[in-house]
């Protein structure tokens, strides 16, 4: 089976974190629209440059408009507004229509988007994926999109996605439309739904609505004139009731919720509100009781939180328990990862169905075998074993790994050795974060190891913490408020001795300060932003660049490549700016080449067949595989600055350069060496045959393509 057709177990992961997130917010009772808006921006996240979307059917007229789209304008929510379903109405109304998923590829040719022709043009809306939203009878009541803004269609990954999001929509509005309902049957008094009882000044039953029959299945000549304790299902003790009436009598009121129990003997959960009626004289007359019946609603909580705080597969608690459960009372603990050894190859070899099984046998021997405080299914191959205190890592995994080694897990007909990494660690604060950062270290060492997480030595400084979120702050404002700007620095041509190429540098410009990537660069990996800038700096440059015949490279990281956004980008911009994909250079680091990913490799492929030139920047700062670079076509050659700055002093930088010159040489790639900053190093540079020069001896960067008189 191919790679497109499956959903990795990460992607898994993520699904269900979007999904706990969203279920968090629900079970703390946040407002809709802020719950609705929460969803959309955890979809568009996973699929970038997309903006996601709800639209819900007006029951008065059928037309379909917005509810939630906040990456979405007002005058965008406008030109969708009062949408009609129908098989010309967009991907949202054919959805509706036919109460089924619809993936348009591309909205400019597809038929299903012939009424809604013009609303793609203007907002350039390229491909729009949307699954319908159903209510309690499987009848579409509105729609959950993704839109791109370029053409593609959906991996089972993406389908996944959309009918998750779709189906906690449902949820969402399920709980609301109940909540609506409670509050009415909780002060509609002559809501016929609620059960009313009237009782007089001695507490004896005058009065009952129809619906206090169908609360309790007594009928009026059942219950008149007779006590409610009649009612009462012994749940509650007799300071419950103390209390009620001292309430009850002070307050003139008292509202809880209360267990009572129906004619069949079935336990009832309501919401109760008793008042009490005076004359005019302030003498108790009557005490009127509002009842409303919590038993579906209870129901629905209670299913909520176990989708937001037990594992579906394993019945185990979940990461979200153990956080906010578990950890959050600040106990000390011993807490021990488990993470099975290579589990994405048994999902291959026997498919998810087994995969769910053989974890489901994990979590019962587990739970059966040893004795943890809990049990815990963190991710998709990781489990979790919580104990009180502070225990013995080392025998305890000793322990664990006796028993599988001498026990098969048994799943249908097949039977399977199951072997482990840990990641362990002790204490009260960030003990989850800390036992994973052990695993990780772990598996680092290799399989079936373990490593226990040291506070004293492993603990992040806090001015390196600080230092990061200064950092990722100044990313995120200068996003925000277009700060990125593009420096430029020549490349000399030692041949023709002019400066006839530049590379594009990344600068954050606030006012008059310009900060360079040592402070920011690390971080923008960390925060997953580096696609984010590639992108506005490409844009600016190319803007730039397309005053001029200058040949001009660009950085592109391996975050670029993963997201694999690289070749429908820049063709939209060569073509927005008219440039010639020739003119442009995209340097590569050397371990993106060396990588050895295929995906990697065969956009490379595709960026170079479609007229780009590729340059290898930083050669020689890890094992270099000479072979990938001749497999890649690479146009040019950048040696590291570390080998040039002081080459012409240190020896063994000289002969390292001078290796590295040879294989170029002999490979018909033309050489760049990086970081000449004054006469003495260029002359040697010269000397080694090196074809290009890049430093501060012949260009600063600036904010324009200047070229300096030599």
């Amino acid at each position: 089976m191919s790679d497109d057709v499956l959903i990795t177990p990460k992607q898994y992961d993520i699904i269900a974190d979007i999904q706990q997130q969203t279920l968090e917010k629900l079970v703390t009772n946040a407002p809709v629209v802020e719950i609705l808006n929460s969803l959309c921006l955890l979809a568009e996240s996973i699929l970038p440059n997309a903006v996601a979307s709800i639209m819900m059917i007006d029951a008065s007229d059928g037309l379909l408009s917005v509810m939630c789209a906040p990456s979405i304008p007002t005058v965008g929510h406008k030109a969708l507004a009062n949408l009609q379903p129908g098989p010309c109405g967009g991907s949202c109304g054919n959805a509706v229509f036919h109460n089924e998923a619809q993936y348009v590829q591309n909205t400019f040719e597809d038929d299903r988007w012939k009424n809604l022709r013009h609303v793609a043009y203007d907002f350039n809306i390229c491909a729009c994926w949307s699954m319908p939203i159903s209510n309690e009878h499987q009848e579409a009541i509105g729609s959950f999109a993704l839109s791109s803004f370029e053409h593609r269609t959906p991996a089972l990954f993406h389908k996944k996605l959309l009918e998750t999001c779709s189906t906690i929509v449902s949820i969402v509005l399920k709980r609301e439309l109940r909540e609506k309902r409670l509050v009415l049957l909780s002060t509609a008094l002559n809501n016929a739904s609620e059960g009313v009882v009237i009782t007089d000044k001695n507490n004896h039953i005058v009065e009952v609505n129809p619906a206090f029959e169908k609360i309790y299945g007594f009928s009026e000549s059942d219950v008149l004139g007779k006590n409610p304790k009649i009612l009462s299902s012994g749940i509650q003790s007799s300071l419950f009731y103390q209390q009620l009436w001292h309430e009850l009598i002070s307050k003139d009121q008292w509202r809880g919720e209360i267990i009572n129990k129906h004619q069949n003997g079935e336990l009832v959960s309501q919401w109760m509100s008793i008042t009490v009626i005076r004359d005019e004289h302030g003498v108790i007359q009557n005490y009127l009781s509002i009842i409303s019946d919590l038993t579906e609603l209870k129901s629905a909580q209670k299913q909520v939180v176990e989708m937001a705080f037990y594992d579906s597969i394993t019945q185990l608690h979940n990461k979200t328990y153990l956080e906010q459960q578990i950890l959050a009372n600040e106990q000390n603990y011993s807490l021990l990862l488990l993470n099975i050894n290579n589990f994405s190859y048994i999902n291959t070899a026997y498919g998810f169905n087994v995969g769910d099984k053989i974890l489901t046998a994990i979590a019962k021997t587990l739970v059966n075998n040893f004795s943890p405080h809990e049990t815990f299914r963190l991710n998709s191959d990781e489990f979790g074993l919580l104990f009180e205190g502070e225990i013995n890592i080392a025998e305890q995994i000793e322990v664990i790994q006796q028993y599988f080694y001498k026990t098969l897990i048994q799943v249908d007909d097949i039977s399977l050795h199951i072997a482990f990494t840990y990641g362990a660690a002790h204490g009260k604060e960030h003990l989850l974060s800390n036992c994973t950062a052990a695993l990780k270290k772990a598996k680092s060492l290799g399989k079936n190891r373990y490593h226990v997480f040291d506070v004293k030595t492993e603990l992040v400084n806090d001015s390196i913490r600080e230092g990061f979120i200064a950092s990722n702050n100044l990313l995120h404002s200068a996003l925000e408020l277009d700060q990125f700007t593009p420096y430029f620095q020549g490349i000399y041509d030692n041949k023709n001795q002019i400066i006839e190429k530049f590379e594009v540098l990344a600068r954050i410009v606030k006012g008059d300060e310009v900060i360079s990537p040592f402070h920011f660069l690390a971080t923008a990996k960390l925060s997953g932003l580096l696609p984010e800038i590639t992108r506005v700096i490409l844009d600016k440059s190319f803007k730039i660049m397309s005053n001029n015949d200058y040949t001009f490279s660009v950085n592109i990281t391996e975050d670029d490549l993963s997201q694999n956004y690289l070749l429908a980008y820049l063709a939209e911009k060569t073509a927005q700016y008219k440039i010639q994909p020739q003119r442009v250079i995209l340097e590569i680091l050397e371990g993106v080449s060396a990588t050895g990913k295929k995906n990697h490799i065969k956009q490379l492929n595709e960026l170079k067949a479609n007229g780009y030139l590729l340059a290898i920047d930083d050669f020689g700062t890890e094992y270099s595989n000479f072979e990938r670079i001749l497999e890649l076509d690479i146009d040019y050659l950048k040696i590291d600055a570390k080998y040039i700055k002081n080459i012409d002093i240190n020896d063994k930088s000289y002969e390292i350069t001078r290796a590295i010159t040879f294989f170029a040489h002999n490979a018909n790639i033309p050489c760049v060496a990086e970081f000449v900053h004054n006469e003495p190093v260029q002359a040697v540079v010269k000397a080694l045959g090196i074809d290009y020069s890049q430093g501060y001896y012949f260009s600063e960067p600036s904010p324009f393509p200047t070229t300096p008189k030599l």
